[in-house]
């Protein structure tokens, strides 16, 4: 008997909740119901704002229905249905389950009129929908929406969402949104002047044209807080634009540094004015194309890896080059600086045309892989994966060839050639083996930079003439043969260069940038870290 008693207080406490929730779907029904009877667009507006007052998440999917002109009634009996067209006949959906209520004939079927300004108004009413859900990026997205497009009407339940927040974003967030709207709305001034002063802690840019829009119909103490806080907004933005320059500049130095610190290498030690250092880079970016298109063919799985997989690849592939370079056409004119300048030259151009042979003129695609696809915002800051994983890639490269310059054998040999290439052949060093490896690790690396610049730039013949210039500027500018000079003269080049661009132009700010190195090497000759040796007596 217990056992029963206590089944049947289970069955009717189970019914006593089922009974509102039902009561609850019928109120729902009813007012998704009310669109077939509507007769004017005014009607429609109420409606959905009935519908935006239940709180029901389920509302969305009519409430984008509705929006995207896919909600319909049926002639016969006026039933509401969410409808995707197939041909002559349309799919039924159930508008609160979405669930398939099977297929009729179009012509059945009436569309319920919409507009644009109810259009705003139904992602206004699905973004406070979505202030209750469950999921915080959900509730940010909302908040943001809502500030971006602020309504008197939605400081209500921004008002509830605040007061059950319980993350510290997500609630930033939502009180910038209510502070948006108070400022369409028709608040005491006492509460504007309160929104106006959290709107300037925000400091971006939304929040600059809101503000400005609503200075643009202040009078009084209103227009002039908003005047301070525009102002105030103005010199965080100046603040965060000079940051995002600096970024830029790294961003462009690190490229700098990956296309000149082969050819430091091989300046410094060989004190060969190598014109074909750009086409090393060029073959790396090509061979990461090839390596991509194999995967793409063979094993596109794999994609992910082709940057990982194309590294040594490209690395081998313009090593050898510049090994065969160095072994048949360099060595017959070391101490003859003008000579090794035009032969390379004269290789940079059959190996420019060699690749048009191959592979044509046109920009051949290289693409990303997903883990250097989009970017992130640090504060005002934009910065994009592919970018930030070159300036990692590049200081990692800068700090591998410092650990073989200063803690190798083959590293203290290049170092002996550096400084007095006679006394290092007197002690035994074998030169000319340490030339030619010299100089196909400047190409290696070279063709390294070339998988890096292949994720920013086009991948085409031309590819290391754009490079080349700016190459021999940053090792000139940073010391001809030092690391450090280059690491420090291609951030420098590159930050100077970001900060004249917007005043000069690319074409002028590169200009100018020469000629201040021109002046700069009038008073240091040496460049920033003068290298001592062999480099120098010549």
């Amino acid at each position: 008997m217990k056992a029963a008693r206590a089944f049947v207080l289970f069955v009717a406490a189970m019914l006593a909740a089922l009974v509102p929730a039902a009561a609850d779907d019928a109120a729902v029904r009813d007012i998704i119901a009310k669109f077939a009877t509507s007769k004017n667009f005014s009607q429609t507006e109420k409606i959905i704002r009935e519908l935006g007052a239940t709180g029901d998440a389920r509302v969305e999917a009519a409430l984008n229905a509705l929006s995207d002109g896919n909600l319909r009634t049926r002639k016969s009996d006026s039933a509401v249905f969410i409808v995707r067209e197939s041909g002559g006949k349309v799919k039924l959906f159930d508008p609160l389950t979405a669930e398939s209520a099977g297929e009729e004939a179009a012509a059945l079927f009436d569309k319920i009129k919409i507009k644009n300004s109810l259009r705003r108004l139904i992602r206004d009413v699905i973004s406070g929908l979505t202030l209750a859900s469950p999921d915080p990026a959900t509730r940010l997205a909302a908040a943001n929406t809502m500030f971006r497009a602020p309504d008197a009407a939605n400081i209500e339940a921004l008002d509830a969402a605040i007061a059950r927040e319980d993350v510290a974003s997500v609630k930033a967030a939502l009180e910038a949104a209510r502070a948006s709207s108070v400022l369409v709305s028709d608040l005491p001034e006492a509460e504007k002047l309160a929104a106006i002063e959290l709107l300037a802690k925000r400091g971006d840019r939304d929040t600059l044209a809101l503000l400005k829009s609503f200075a643009a119909g202040a009078e009084g103490p209103l227009k002039e807080a908003a005047d301070k806080a525009i102002s105030a907004i103005n010199e965080t933005l100046a603040i965060w634009a000079a940051g995002q320059n600096v970024w830029y500049g790294i961003s462009l130095g690190s490229v700098l540094l990956l296309a000149a610190i082969g050819l430091a290498i091989t300046f410094g030690v060989m004190g060969v004015i190598n014109m074909a250092h750009g086409e090393m880079v060029m073959l790396g970016a090509y061979t990461t194309f090839v390596v991509q298109e194999v995967i793409r063919n063979s094993a596109p799985w794999l994609f992910d890896w082709s940057l990982a997989i194309a590294l040594p690849a490209a690395f081998l592939v313009a090593g050898a080059a510049g090994l065969a370079l160095e072994r048949g056409v360099i060595r017959f004119l070391y101490g003859r600086p003008l000579e090794t300048l035009l032969a390379t030259w004269g290789v940079s151009l059959i190996l420019q045309q060699t690749v048009r042979t191959i592979f044509g003129p046109t920009n051949r695609e290289v693409g990303n892989p997903s883990w250097m696809s989009g970017g992130f915002e640090l504060g005002q800051l934009a910065i994009t994966w592919n970018r930030l994983w070159i300036v990692v890639f590049a200081l990692a490269v800068f700090a591998a060839l410092l650990y073989v310059f200063n803690r190798t054998a083959w590293g203290l040999q290049m170092r002996a050639v550096t400084a007095n290439r006679r006394m290092a052949s007197s002690m035994g060093i074998r030169t000319p083996f340490v030339d030619a490896f010299t100089f196909a690790l400047g190409s290696g690396i070279a063709g390294i930079a070339g998988v890096a610049l292949s994720q920013v730039d086009n991948v085409s013949p031309n590819l290391g003439q754009g490079y080349i210039i700016d190459s021999f500027m940053v090792v000139v500018f940073g010391g001809v043969g030092n690391l450090w000079g280059t690491l420090v003269g291609a951030f420098s080049l590159g930050i100077v260069n970001k900060f004249l661009e917007p005043y000069a132009g690319a074409v002028l700010g590169k200009i100018l940038v020469l000629v201040l190195i021109i002046l700069f090497i009038q008073k240091r000759p040496r460049g920033l870290f003068a290298l001592k040796g062999r480099a120098v007596e010549a």
